[in-house]
């Protein structure tokens, strides 16, 4: 159009250019109107499907493929649009493609939840244009869709399958040596090389003329129970996810492995009061049971009532239990607030209190200081780092284990602490 434009002006001042110029403009008038007609007259001409989960899996990659089919009888070249949920604040979601006749092209794209809850989907809209490419068509189609956003299953399927196929070693689980023996009679069996001498059952080898041995198994159904804090400080977010979210995603990884161990999973939430009680259970359906509480939970920006919580546990536990305990203390002062309420819960059961650290604080104190305001800053950071390993001193000194993590490495030091004390035999 610029080109003709300039044309136009051109043939004011030689008058011959003017019939050239009109003659050219009729041949561009006549391409558009048959892009036109070749894009707009064929019906159906174009057909375009979202496959996608009906659950998504919160901080981690989920996949979503849009199917796109060309009934034209040309080759066209096509953008597409996927109005994907605003949640995700996103606007490249848009793909250039080329696409046969009669063919059809799959388009795979990935997205990364960092909030639960639900998330709608809404159109496809793709831009089609001939070989010619004067005109563009735009084709909508109506693929609404509200997907629900769950804490990490497809973490905890990781686990999981790692676990069932005793590959836990390989994703960075310790392999830690078992102390002690478990008291609980399995059977009398054979003797074979390599059992300890001292499990020989005399009478029944006696009886049988061969040296026959008590054979023990691991203590099963004990109770393992994730507290989950739901406190203003849970809020923080590390790489998009809150660190409520961390611990949530641990805390369904964790119920996961328990029960693959043959014990029993429970939930609490809380903060002001107790707000979810998941009584420790072995059952099939105590997994998706957990799974549908967790995803309900928010954080309510208000301080934890721990005198609650010791209250709840007292009256609803009564098996010495493992108790999990994932929250956030930022100083020493907020930390011995609840110190009662806390050694209190490791009398009768195992506490661990697996709090954070801040990985944003490390990162900034590794950076050379430029500035006298920049070296208060970073004396300012390192006292938070020294406060973190002062809590850590401070809950030890009265027995209670602790687990400071950063918040990307939190599943898998979790569930190394928890079989650390199976083979320890502490629950």
């Amino acid at each position: 159009m610029i080109v003709f434009i300039f044309l136009f002006m051109f043939a004011y001042f030689i008058p011959a250019i003017f019939v050239v110029s009109e003659i050219l403009f009729a041949f561009f008038l006549s391409f558009v109107i048959i892009d036109y007609l070749l894009l707009f007259i064929p019906s159906g001409a174009l057909f375009a499907r979202r496959s996608m989960a009906d659950r998504f899996s919160n901080g981690d990659e989920n996949p979503v493929s849009i199917l796109i089919e060309n009934n034209y009888k040309f080759k066209i070249g096509v953008q597409v649009i996927d109005e994907i949920p605003f949640q995700f604040q996103r606007r490249d979601v848009l793909f250039p493609d080329v696409i046969e006749a009669g063919t059809a092209r799959t388009i795979h794209y990935s997205i990364r939840p960092t909030q639960r809850g639900e998330y709608d989907f809404g159109k496809i809209n793709c831009y089609v244009s001939s070989p010619l490419g004067f005109v563009r068509k735009l084709f909508a189609f109506d693929e609404q869709k509200m997907v629900a956003v769950y804490p990490s299953f497809i973490n905890m399927r990781k686990y999981e399958l790692m676990a069932i196929s005793n590959r836990l070693t390989d994703i960075g689980l310790k392999k830690i040596r078992k102390l002690g023996q478990s008291q609980e009679f399995d059977q009398v069996r054979h003797y074979a090389t390599g059992d300890d001498i001292r499990t020989i059952n005399w009478k029944a080898t006696a009886r049988r003329n061969e040296f026959m041995v008590n054979a023990y198994q691991d203590e099963r159904a004990q109770n393992v129970y994730c507290l989950v804090d739901k406190c203003r400080v849970m809020e923080i977010p590390f790489a998009g996810l809150s660190l409520l979210d961390y611990s949530i995603n641990a805390a369904l990884v964790l119920s996961k492995i328990a029960l693959l161990k043959q014990d029993k999973a429970g939930l609490v939430t809380f903060s002001r009061k107790i707000d979810q009680f998941v009584t420790a259970q072995r059952q099939t359906a105590q997994i998706q049971t957990i799974l549908e509480v967790l995803y309900k939970q928010e954080t309510d920006f208000s301080e934890s009532d721990y005198e609650r919580l010791y209250t709840a546990v007292r009256s609803k536990i009564s098996q010495r239990s493992l108790l999990v305990l994932f929250t956030n203390f930022e100083t020493v002062n907020s930390m011995k607030r609840q110190l009662r309420m806390l050694r209190k819960l490791n009398e009768n059961h195992l506490l661990m209190v697996v709090i954070f650290e801040n990985t944003e604080l490390d990162a900034f104190m590794n950076q050379p200081a430029g500035s006298l305001k920049e070296v208060y800053t970073k004396s300012i950071a390192e006292k938070y780092k020294f406060e973190k390993e002062l809590i850590v001193t401070e809950l030890k000194k009265y027995g209670i284990q602790t687990l400071l993590t950063k918040p990307e490495d939190l599943t898998i030091n979790t569930i190394n602490k928890y079989i650390e004390f199976k083979s320890k035999n502490l629950i």
